[in-house]
């Protein structure tokens, strides 16, 4: 080990490392997977010729090096990825946001308030970036309702998010690398919710700004141009489609008050056919029963959350509901239309075998039809369009002309969009279809909502066992995302699409910068540093010190990253004070979530960016407003209640 000084040479080099890991990470130009595991071939590459204690590569081998790969907080992480991928695919916390905003009725701020609580007590426990991904469409919607453009709502959301993910020890995957950090240098372990009260503290804080200030200084931009597919809401082009009403369905008994049905939301009712015969609107007085047809106007979105919140699924079994001549509980027909059993049909649809339509991988996707295609001056039925491509059709969308016939009746044209719902395989086999030209940019895999119940299950299991200390946290992450692929919830490909490749190569990157840091005793050259500069300061003003400049780093490199490296440095910092260990391990946790101020710092942040209409700018401008509040309770609460 050569001396420079009073520190080493492999100190130096070390920070040199750190600090060129971090320009290439701020740059972009290079991937961070490249970055990451690039920064691990220099390390292990330096101290082999350049080792620190020992013989060979001493304290700092390859394998040292590498550990990170096999560090439970990694394997954590990623397990909780596939069990929150669970709990997205299955449309759980979907069904719960709909809830609560049906609860809360016409007022505004209850219903922007109660979401917003919901998403910080739901990213306690789940990754934050799959339920900002659930919830975007809910506050767009939520926006609709109160005529609140989306710049209003979407940074509230991902705040809300990264707030709550302060609050437990699962909430995000840098509370788990602060842990593991703790363990390697022999300090004490985080339990489930040991921070749990001062997070809290903090996330309410947080909470107040968002709800009274946050309004004021959130831009007001309205919405650009529709979204690609489908929109949400109302926006968006309309498909025709049909829902037949079945035993126990909602629409039953119900009656229309001024020609509009409440149980419809907002799709636009354009017939009805009952039996032979055709209403037309108005619908006054017009009574829901049995055996309705309801040709409707609606967009993909609406039909798909048709389509996936039916608890009887839209497609029951044709085979037993056509023997058995009944009608399903709600269902879109069109080519799978299932029909009273009134004898035989030469129909080829209902000669083939029957599909759970409502079980499964299920895909929405649109298909034009070409104007070299077959099916022009054909209806669906004659076509057998689901015989052949084991695909059904939920909707036809035709820009020229208001349809107001049943969609089995529509003679397909040029130009027709069709809806379709079918398995990933057979809407990929479409692109062999020359009758049909598939829009490969709109293919999106529904929710199996027949796996939510087990998905929860799953959840709270991983939940109650790694809370009570049954199973350790690695354990219980990793037994239930093994759960949800063994029950069916996923499959093997979609649990590994679940894993995040940056999270998987930035996670053993920047523990092994943070343990070079250690060894060559760079975390106690940097807390030395900040001693002196505060020479005679008390432990409390060094700690809110040490907290606002992380926070300020924290929004400039990665979160993940800062975990792990001021790890060290405030456990030397705090042995320096003869303070406690766990006040300032905690303040690195809080501080690698403080990722208000820009865009870059925080996943979460990036997601919302577009559907916001946000400028870079605007981060800044609501969120160090955000950071001043946090710090100041972290500033009055935290040394309190840690007795520093």
């Amino acid at each position: 080990m050569q001396t420079v000084g009073a520190y080493t040479f492999e100190m130096w080099v070390t920070f040199a490392i750190i600090a060129g890991t971090f320009a290439l990470y701020a740059w972009e130009r290079i991937s961070i997977e490249v970055i990451s595991l690039g920064v691990l071939c220099v390390l292990m590459v330096f101290f082999t010729f350049f080792p620190v204690g020992g013989q060979g590569a001493g304290s700092l081998s390859p394998e040292v090096i590498l550990a990170g790969f096999a560090n439970p907080a990694l394997i954590t992480v990623l397990a909780l990825l596939v069990v929150g991928q669970g709990m997205v695919r299955t449309g759980v916390l979907d069904v719960v946001a709909r809830i609560i905003l049906d609860k809360c009725g016409g007022h505004q701020w209850l219903s922007i308030m109660a979401v917003l609580l919901t998403v910080l007590g739901v990213s306690a426990f789940l990754n934050n970036i799959p339920v900002v991904v659930i919830f975007i469409p809910i506050m767009q919607a939520l926006g609709e309702r109160f005529d609140l453009p989306a710049s209003k709502v979407m940074m509230p959301l991902s705040f809300a998010a990264i707030l709550g993910g302060m609050t437990t020890l699962i909430g995000s995957g840098s509370n788990l690398l602060v842990n593991s950090s703790l363990l390697v240098m022999g300090e004490n372990e985080f339990s489930f919710f040991d921070f749990t009260i001062p997070g809290l503290v903090l996330a309410f804080a947080g909470m107040i700004y968002l709800l009274v200030i946050a309004p004021f200084v959130l831009p007001r931009r309205e919405a650009m141009a529709e979204t690609l597919v489908g929109g949400a809401g109302t926006g968006g082009r309309q498909y025709i489609a049909q829902i037949k009403i079945g035993e126990g369905s909602k629409l039953l008994g119900e009656q229309a008050r001024g020609g509009i049905f409440t149980g419809l939301g907002n799709m636009t009712l354009r017939m009805v056919q009952r039996d032979e015969v055709a209403i037309l609107p108005p619908f006054e007085d017009f009574t829901a029963t049995v055996g309705d047809v309801l040709v409707v106007a609606a967009t993909r979105a609406e039909l798909a959350e048709a389509l996936t919140h039916d608890p009887k699924g839209l497609y029951p079994d044709l085979g037993d509901d056509a023997a058995a001549g009944q009608v399903p509980h709600i269902g879109f027909s069109g080519i799978a239309e299932n029909k009273p059993d009134n004898g035989p049909d030469d129909s080829p649809d209902d000669n083939i075998d029957d599909t759970p339509w409502h079980g499964g991988e299920r895909v929405l996707a649109e298909a034009m039809v070409p104007p070299i295609s077959r099916l022009i001056g054909q209806t669906l039925q004659q076509i057998g369009f689901r015989y052949k491509t084991q695909c059904i059709v939920l909707g036809v969308q035709r820009r020229s002309r208001m349809i107001r016939t049943r969609m089995t009746d529509i003679r397909l044209q040029a130009g027709d969009v069709l809806l379709l719902q079918g398995s990933p395989e057979a809407v990929r086999d479409l692109r062999l279809n020359t009758d049909v030209v598939l829009i490969e940019w709109s293919a999106a895999e529904l929710p199996a909502v027949h796996h939510a119940k087990p998905a929860a299950f799953i959840l709270l299991f991983v939940v109650i066992t790694s809370a009570s200390g049954i199973l350790p946290i690695v354990a219980a992450a990793l037994s239930g995302a093994s759960a949800m692929v063994a029950l069916g919830v996923m499959n093997i490909r979609q649990a590994a699409r679940a894993v995040d490749s940056k999270i998987l190569t930035m996670i053993p990157a920047a523990l092994a910068m943070g343990v070079a840091m250690h060894e060559t005793n760079g975390a106690h050259f940097i807390a030395n540093a900040v001693v002196g500069a505060f020479s005679g300061a008390t432990p409390t003003v060094i700690l809110s010190v040490f907290f606002i400049t992380m926070v300020g780093l924290t929004n400039i490199i990665s979160s993940k990253a800062m975990a792990v490296l001021f790890t060290p440095i405030a456990i030397d910092l705090a042995h320096s004070l003869g303070a406690s260990p766990t006040a300032f391990a905690v303040a690195v946790v809080f501080a690698a979530n403080c990722s208000f101020a820009s865009p870059i710092g925080y996943q979460t942040n990036l997601l919302v960016m577009a559907p916001g209409h946000y400028k870079f700018s605007d981060f800044a401008r609501v969120g160090l407003p955000l950071i001043l509040v946090v710090w100041a309770a972290f500033t009055l609460f935290v040394p309190w209640y840690y007795g520093v």
